[in-house]
């Protein structure tokens, strides 16, 4: 441990709470608890209830620690649990703040259980939470900004706590947006599940229960304190998922509480929850919470102080979870929370891998030409491959443009279609030479041809445009092209990455990687084909496509028409 941090000891209840901040200026708050029966559920593991009062009451202490005042929760982010803690076991929660914005703060929350006689540690799970300072006056409270000099675990947080940033801010309108469009595909009969069982409505799942908010539920400063609400929550969520299951269902994630305004001792608290959708192994439950005092209690003119939507799976044996009945809704408001319950499990997918993506390691292969044709058949067969993955998911669909995603544990996978109106050969003769890519997709900067090993392997150079201000990047592909074998049987162009001697990494430049890409053109009549392209999403290549996973973009359907319009144009064009 660094010399230069201060300790604070505090016991209190069983539980060992340290905070500290090193000479950086980073703080950082810890707890640790053993977990006693009285903290468990009916099946002996931890109710997610209890832990997100700790996590919340960690979080706070950080973010007052650091603002020199009392601070109130804004909003806590998506979170995934991917531990069960058990009595017996003892579990760390670790609260940082990772920068400090104008008015708000982002406080990271770390939880990690161990298993006292192993000694075993394994990660529960990790979580954001936003507080904003909360001053004696009605004047707001420009925080002062984090020093993070010094840390470089600190330094790499402080900036994804901008991106993070960014996600929340476009959230509302990433919704609407992917709201849109999964409206368009409802009305077009284009978005449908196949239901083999008869289908439960969500009204049956439907769950009300009230609670009056006494002075042990309220925080040191006297508002009702975040993390009960949140257990709350949790407690009536569990009760309708539970009406849908008729099991006993365990709590997988929450999707973003947001904290609309403040309670205090003496209100009621009315906790209203109902499924929303169910997919397959897990389903969606969607918790609004309203508050009254005694004046709006007679008057019945509730304060809508708290939404969140909870998703929990059935356990199973040997690790696999067991499936949930298909539902549908029977009302207006039930189709808004179907429909919504899609759209989030969108954004979650895409949070998940804009903000937690890893780094897969090394994906080129070094090329030369004693393997040559391996690489031209295992470049080709992973195309096909991904080509004939099932369960694609429709994400927009118009007249010439249809996006599918497919996600499969965690890998996340793009894919593009496109009706053109002209030869499919001229369209296999202008897509496989990547030179002309420019003229089409402006992420592409330049591309220059290293080597052609043959007619149908070729080794590419291309240059790509900065994304979100950060430095330019570069890639360096194998393509290899298929003509077909047999009528019916498509055209191929695939693109991976390799290494090549001859083409070093720049300085001023990041090398990125691609595993699996390209296009399979179809023919469909003599001026018609079907043009579909396909990318395997690496950490190199998710900057190109976060904006339209996250929804407030639509940058890869104007490419996909500047590509058709580039394909459909009469002049051949091959020359620069």
């Amino acid at each position: 441990m660094d010399q230069n941090w201060s300790r604070r000891v505090l016991d209190t209840d069983g539980s060992h709470e340290k905070e500290r901040r090193n000479g950086s200026g980073l703080v950082e708050v810890q707890m640790c608890q053993s977990i006693l029966l009285c903290h468990a559920n009916h099946q002996g593991e931890l109710g997610a209830g209890q832990l997100l009062k700790w996590m919340d009451t960690t979080a706070c202490l950080a973010a007052e620690r650091h603002a020199g005042m009392a601070c109130v929760t804004a909003s806590m982010d998506d979170i995934q649990f991917e531990e069960t803690v058990r009595v017996g076991q003892v579990i760390n929660i670790k609260a940082r703040v990772n920068r400090a914005f104008n008015t708000s703060m982002e406080v990271g929350i770390y939880v990690t259980v161990q298993e006292v006689l192993s000694g075993v540690t394994k990660r529960v799970c990790v979580a954001f939470s936003t507080f904003v300072a909360k001053p004696t006056g009605t004047h707001k409270v420009s925080l002062r900004p984090l020093d993070v000099q010094g840390s470089v675990e600190g330094m790499l947080e402080h900036s994804l706590a901008s991106e993070r940033r960014r996600l929340r801010l476009y959230n509302e309108e990433s919704f609407k947006n992917l709201i849109k469009d999964y409206h368009n595909l409802q009305d077009k009969g284009l978005y449908s599940r196949k239901h083999i069982a008869p289908l439960v409505s969500t009204e049956h799942t439907r769950v009300e229960s009230i609670e009056l908010v006494l002075p042990p539920h309220a925080n040191h400063h006297g508002n009702t304190f975040g993390g009960q609400i949140m257990a709350w929550m949790e407690n009536v969520a569990t009760v309708a998922a539970s009406r849908l299951c008729g099991y006993y269902p365990s709590l997988g994630a929450v999707d973003m509480f947001r904290f609309r305004g403040p309670s205090s001792v003496g209100d009621r608290l009315v906790f209203q929850a109902m499924v929303n959708n169910a997919f397959q192994t897990s389903v969606e439950v969607g918790v609004r919470v309203e508050a009254y005092n005694c004046e709006e209690w007679n008057e019945g003119t509730p304060r809508h102080i708290n939404s969140a939507s909870m998703i929990y799976y059935i356990p199973g044996r040997d690790g696999e979870q067991q499936t949930f009945p298909d539902v549908t809704y029977t009302t207006l408001d039930g189709e808004r929370r179907f429909l919504g319950a899609i759209v989030r499990k969108r954004i979650r997918m895409a949070r998940k891998h804009i903000l937690y993506s890893r780094d897969e390691g090394p994906i080129s292969v070094p090329w030369d030409r004693n393997n040559q044709v391996y690489l031209g058949y295992n470049n080709v067969a992973a195309l096909t491959v991904l080509a004939g993955k099932r369960g694609w998911e429709a994400s927009n669909i118009n007249d010439k443009v249809g996006v599918y995603v497919h996600e499969e544990a965690d890998m996340l996978c793009l894919r593009v279609e496109m009706e053109v109106k002209t030869a499919a050969f001229h369209v296999f003769s202008q897509l496989a030479d990547l030179r002309l890519r420019p003229q089409w997709d402006k992420n592409y900067l330049s591309c220059e041809e290293v080597e052609k090993a043959d007619e149908e392997e070729t080794i590419y150079h291309i240059k790509c445009a900065t994304v979100n201000g950060g430095k330019s990047r570069d890639f360096v592909f194998l393509l290899s092209k298929r003509q077909p074998c047999k009528i019916g049987d498509p055209y191929v162009i695939a693109l991976r990455s390799v290494t090549v001697a001859t083409v070093p990494s720049e300085e001023n430049s990041i090398r990125s990687e691609a595993k699996c890409a390209g296009f399979l053109i179809h023919e469909m009549g003599f001026l018609t084909c079907k043009v579909s392209y396909y990318n395997q999403v690496t950490s190199g290549v998710l900057p190109y496509v976060e904006g339209n996973l996250a929804g407030w973009s639509k940058s890869m359907e104007e490419t996909a028409m500047s590509c058709i319009s580039f394909l459909e144009r009469d002049v051949l064009n091959t020359e620069f």
